[in-house]
């Protein structure tokens, strides 16, 4: 059925309409609510998914536990497709841009463009006493977000901006840590979920990305997008920043196996204080690497890859966006 729904542009268009609806309801119950509401019910969920395994294994509640999986299984996949999953089938951004060749020199000049402005506005945001970066308040960067996305370009995004402040730390801040997941969009709860353990060079953009979900932008490239579009003119510095340094980071990420010795001239070109900062970064992956996280990247990119998008490793959307954009 959902699939017959992915192939007619008028059904995933009420979907798109029913996504405005649905938020704003899940927003007025949940965002004023401290902690978040979608960890819990996750929580919930899974302690009693795990009651009804262990049923399984007794021969009384044999039958019954595994037709209780199956129909819990059905409700969540069906109530996942009606919330979120049908998005992924949207009108793709790319077609509202100009065509251009992608070439390497192009995305060569554009690193060396990003990895100047990085250098600049380094020099105004705050340090510890490491001399690393860091978030002076969560708080003014959550409300700018909010506010930039009433600035999007018209051409590009006609969705409707939050009013509504829905950032969540996650409860699973440590277990993230040790996953490689940044943050997520909880599409039951409309709550933005980031962790809050990370540096904080990840953390600005992470929220952009996470508010671009919020708006209903279901790829993960395309989020990575109007998260650029929301913080690259930002009057906040730390946003600023943080955006300019992951766009700079997926510039030589797409160009590293052409011209290894353009990346390397590149991070050596570095300010120290992003020299830091990238050390820190290095640092903290280093610490959390593990069998989780090659995990969940490996079960990341199924899923990304099962809804008609590229997978976790791969930037090459996000850079044709971003090429097409600065033409």
């Amino acid at each position: 059925m959902f699939y017959t729904f992915s192939k007619l542009k008028i059904v995933v268009s009420s979907f798109e309409s029913f996504f405005e609806f649905q938020k704003k309801i899940h927003q007025l119950l949940f965002s004023w609510i401290p902690f978040s509401i979608g960890d819990v019910l996750y929580i919930l969920l899974g302690a009693f998914l795990v009651y009804l395994i262990i049923s399984c294994f007794k021969t009384k509640t044999r039958n019954s536990s595994i037709l209780k999986i199956l129909v819990l299984a059905n409700i969540i996949y069906f109530t996942y497709q009606i919330f979120w999953g049908m998005l992924y089938f949207q009108k793709p951004i790319i077609s509202k841009l100009p065509e251009t060749e992608i070439t390497l020199e192009k995305r060569k000049s554009l690193a060396l463009k990003y990895l100047e402005k990085c250098r600049q506005t380094r020099m105004l945001v705050k340090e510890n006493q490491q001399g690393i970066f860091v978030v002076s308040d969560i708080s003014k960067i959550q409300s700018e977000i909010l506010n930039r996305q009433t600035k999007l370009p018209a051409f590009i995004s006609s969705k409707n901006s939050d009013e509504i402040n829905s950032f969540k730390p996650s409860l699973f801040d440590d277990f993230m840590s040790f996953t490689g997941i940044l943050g997520y969009y909880n599409p039951f709860t409309a709550e933005a979920q980031f962790n809050a353990k990370l540096p904080a060079s990840y953390l600005p953009f992470t929220l952009a990305h996470e508010s671009s979900h919020q708006l209903g932008y279901a790829r993960e490239q395309e989020a990575n997008f109007i998260g650029y579009l929301i913080g690259v003119n930002s009057g906040n510095i730390e946003l600023r920043y943080s955006t300019e340094y992951f766009t700079l980071k997926s510039l030589l990420n797409s160009i590293v196996y052409e011209d290894e010795k353009f990346v390397e001239t590149v991070l050596k070109d570095y300010s120290l204080g992003m020299k830091r900062d990238r050390a820190y970064e290095r640092q903290f992956v280093l610490k959390h690497q593990g069998w989780l996280n090659d995990f969940f990247g490996f079960t990341n990119n199924l899923f990304l890859k099962s809804n008609q998008q590229e997978g976790s490793v791969t930037y090459s959307y996000f850079i044709d966006l971003l090429v097409r954009y600065e033409k």
